[in-house]
């Protein structure tokens, strides 16, 4: 058997229902929805965990822990592995950017210790993991670390 020789079980495909053509149509008058209610309506339908007016379980269950989202910073990772494509004596989210290793270079910048460094260069960042700092260094480059993101956020606030 070929590909072009594939066909639909017979039954397994169906006309398009035309609604709303009439009364004669068969799928005139209501269209299909029955009558009145929440789901004969344009627009309408049950929204997720509505239980139709019984207490909602995710209402029932307590709620436990907190969230510390406030304060959360998200940062553009970049593996010291990952630094070697780069032929730039010095490192930066600008140099990482135009070199399509990070997204965006308006994400601090945090560098982790994945992979191996061959030669030496130095590396602006605003965090580095230990194996990171331990690697670049060890190959005889330098580290640059940034001023953190909190006191820099709070910096240009009070400006």
């Amino acid at each position: 058997m070929k590909l072009h020789q594939l066909t639909n079980t017979p039954g397994s495909t169906h006309r398009r229902r035309r609604v709303g053509c009439g009364v004669g149509s068969g799928h005139g008058h209501t269209c299909g929805r029955g009558n009145k209610g929440m789901k004969a309506r344009s627009g309408g339908g049950v929204r997720p965990g509505y239980e139709g007016g019984q207490m909602p379980l995710y209402r029932k269950l307590p709620i436990r822990g907190f969230s510390n989202f406030k304060f959360h910073v998200e940062y553009a990772l970049v593996n010291v592995g990952d630094l070697g494509k780069i032929s730039a004596k010095e490192i930066d989210a600008a140099a990482l950017a135009a070199a399509g290793l990070i997204r965006k270079n308006d994400l601090p910048l945090k560098v982790l210790g994945t992979g191996e460094v061959t030669r030496a260069f130095t590396v602006k960042a605003h965090k580095f993991s230990g194996s990171a700092r331990e690697k670049i260094e060890k190959a005889g480059g330098k580290v640059v670390e940034l001023a953190p993101v909190a006191a820099a956020a709070k910096a240009a606030e009070a400006k």
